[in-house]
């Protein structure tokens, strides 16, 4: 019985290098096949000679009225012309160095060209030829991404051949009113024209398809994931409230009224009888650990342990130091778990846990290795969300009887990607500083205003400051005419000692190397910290007031917000010097965004805008979608439509029995897997 996982291999021509070669586009199935959409198409519609402009790309479709010429001149150089009947006109044809094409041109036969149009000598420099009839064709001709293993008209043959041998079982996921509502094809018709469209109508109609059957089908998983959460099979916590707001109540310093509505939220979730999976997001320094230490202390005071997972060592350690501080003189026993403890450590370490004897237990992934185990855990914080994939979250969520799971994260998202990213979480925004925050001022300096950025460093150092001086490689690369942290280091360095102790810090240092040169930072023994991106999270001194960023539009602006976020920790004015010379005008756009907001939110919109979805939190990293055809932020609307309607299908009462929706079932568990882990 055939089935659309199945092996290319299935397909005729298909052999183990062929499988090989498709693999290499990501092609391993059937569906894989026919659902690797092309990324533009060529128009084979005949152009009218009389309108056609002199050099403009034409499509002519004429008689060949004579044979073709082939001319060699040169090394590997050659020329071949032949004269076609085009309606009233008899065009001259020629092709530069395709002498194979001569086979393919015959006396009478109606040949279709495409290439550059010479309207005072009435020729055409063609670029491609096709011999078949208009009627054989399609006029829009689909073109694909391929590579060295895979050339067009291969992929193209394999595509038909699995249309051809698969359509009858290929099944409609959108339901018939949502695609009678919206003037949506079935899947069947959509996948046949946006493959091999008749116009250009068809082919763009078979695309607005698929782009919302994409987000639909997202959107059902992440929804479904939300609600299979929802059941009620998660712990209640059922925190000492009175304990709780005396905790609050002995903090040196009052919550902020977002800080406050956040805690409910989550004090709200974690009382519930199901899982809590809510995403915390704060601009950098708008306190979002503290929120997190509240969560910790009422989940202890109902007798569960937590643990708070970090990127880094340096981060987790940082966390468990700033955590340790939080809940002196509380019954919170707080632990640090990393790949860096000796054998006898770890193994004190785990015991304990198992034991129950910390209830707090900060850490990288080590968290999540096997072997670890707790013996109540009731809360799962991640920090920087975004760091980790789902596959490791959902672990860690695994390592107790449902606990309750808190993802923080720094990075302001978009609306656009907190709908494609995190739509199976509820989220909770600080969307306000600590009282007594001032803005960083910012400034955009040319690189040939460097001596006024070192006096300005200068004089800041005098007053007492301390200051980061970013760099975006660690040593000289040939390719990039990029200042480097070592390069800097001993630039700044001779300006700056003996008077002003500089050091150093990237991540081709040993973890001992980095936490020294921190540490001196942190305590006063380093006035100025050269380093590369490895400070964007992880280093916390509130102490330290300028941020100087070199070749500054070599980063993202998200990036560039997260490290404008190390200074202005404290109550003193705090600045950012981004050194650039953009050559573009998305560099430059980039620049004067960071110098006219300190706003995260909107940095992200306007990143988004710059650099599309993709790039924005790196695919990689964030888990983000591969949309083959949508894009969530162009299709907003779409985006947002889908989601209503997958979350209005699931809210109906048995909609899982009703026959058109078995596809949708089907696919749902066949995607359970990845459900949980993509």
């Amino acid at each position: 019985m055939r089935s659309l996982t199945d092996s290319v291999a299935n397909l005729k021509g298909v052999g183990p290098k062929r499988v090989a070669d498709l693999a290499t586009l990501g092609i391993d199935t059937v569906e894989d096949l026919l659902t690797y959409y092309p990324t533009r198409y060529n128009d084979f519609t005949p152009t009218d000679i009389e309108s056609a402009k002199d050099k403009q790309k034409i499509t002519l479709q004429g008689v060949v009225v004579s044979e073709p010429l082939l001319v060699r001149y040169g090394y590997r150089r050659n020329r071949l012309t032949f004269r076609m009947q085009v309606g009233n006109e008899v065009v001259v044809a020629t092709f530069f160095n395709q002498p194979y094409i001569k086979k393919q041109i015959e006396l009478n036969q109606q040949v279709t060209v495409m290439g550059k149009w010479d309207a005072p000598r009435c020729q055409v420099t063609g670029n491609k030829l096709l011999k078949e009839k208009a009627d054989d064709r399609n006029e829009y001709g689909a073109v694909y991404a391929v590579n060295k293993h895979i050339r067009q008209n291969v992929l193209q043959s394999f595509i038909r051949q699995a249309y051809e041998e698969y359509a009858n079982i290929i099944p409609t996921y959108l339901p018939e009113t949502i695609r009678q509502r919206y003037r949506l094809m079935d899947r069947r018709q959509m996948i046949r024209e946006i493959h091999f469209p008749q116009t250009q109508a068809t082919a763009k109609a078979a695309r607005r398809t698929a782009a919302y059957e994409e987000f639909f089908l997202l959107q059902l998983r992440l929804q479904a994931i939300r609600r299979a959460h929802r059941q009620e099979d998660g712990d209640r916590i059922l925190y000492h409230n009175d304990e709780l707001k005396e905790f609050i109540g002995g903090l040196p310093f009052e919550l902020t009224d977002a800080q406050k509505r956040v805690v409910n939220e989550i004090c709200r979730d974690m009382r519930q009888p199901y899982q809590m999976n809510r995403l915390l997001q704060g601009d950098v320094g708008s306190g979002k650990t503290i929120v997190a230490a509240i969560a910790v202390y009422a989940a202890i005071t109902a007798g569960y342990q937590a643990t708070l997972m970090a990127p880094t060592e340096i981060l987790a350690g940082q966390h468990a130091e700033k955590l340790a501080k939080i809940f002196e003189g509380t019954h919170v026993q707080v632990a640090l778990l990393t790949g860096s403890l000796t054998a006898k450590q770890h193994r004190e370490l785990l015991t304990a846990m198992k034991r129950g004897d910390v209830n707090l237990i900060v850490g990288t992934h080590a968290l999540i290795q096997d072997g670890v185990e707790y013996a109540n855990l009731g809360l799962v914080i991640t920090d920087e969300q975004h760091r980790f994939g789902v596959n490791q979250r959902q672990q860690l969520r695994e390592k107790g009887e449902h606990p309750d799971v808190l993802a923080m994260t720094a990075t302001p998202i978009p609306r656009t990607l907190a709908i494609t990213n995190y739509g199976e979480m509820d989220v909770s925004i600080i969307d306000q500083l600590p009282a007594g925050r001032k803005p960083i001022q910012t400034k955009w300096l040319q690189s040939n205003q460097h001596a006024a950025a070192i006096h300005f460093l200068r004089e800041q150092l005098k007053q007492g400051a301390q200051a980061y001086v970013v760099s975006p490689l660690i040593e000289e690369s040939a390719a990039l005419d990029v200042q480097n942290a070592t390069d800097l280091y001993n630039q700044l360095s001779a300006d700056l000692e003996p008077t002003y102790k500089v050091g150093l810090l990237h991540g081709r240092m040993g973890t001992e190397e980095k936490d020294e040169a921190m540490r001196q930072f942190k305590s006063g023994e380093l006035q100025v910290l050269v380093a590369t991106t490895v400070i964007e999270v992880g280093v916390d001194n509130p102490n330290a007031t300028v941020m100087v960023i070199y070749d500054a539009d070599r980063f993202g602006l998200a990036q560039l917000h997260q490290l404008r976020g190390r200074v202005g920790r404290g109550d003193r004015q705090s600045y950012c010097l981004l050194i650039a010379d953009p050559k573009t005008d998305e560099g430059k756009a980039r620049m004067k965004t960071m110098v006219a907001t300190d706003d995260g939110f909107k940095i992200a919109e306007q990143d988004l805008k710059l650099r599309g979805s993709g790039d924005v939190l790196g695919k990689k990293q964030s888990g983000m979608p591969e949309f083959k055809v949508g894009d969530p932020v162009a299709d907003l609307k779409m985006l947002q439509i889908a989601r209503a309607d997958a979350g209005n299908l699931l809210g109906m009462p048995n909609w899982d029995q009703v026959d058109e929706n078995q596809p949708l079932v089907l696919y749902l568990k066949r995607h359970e897997l990845e459900t949980h882990f993509d």
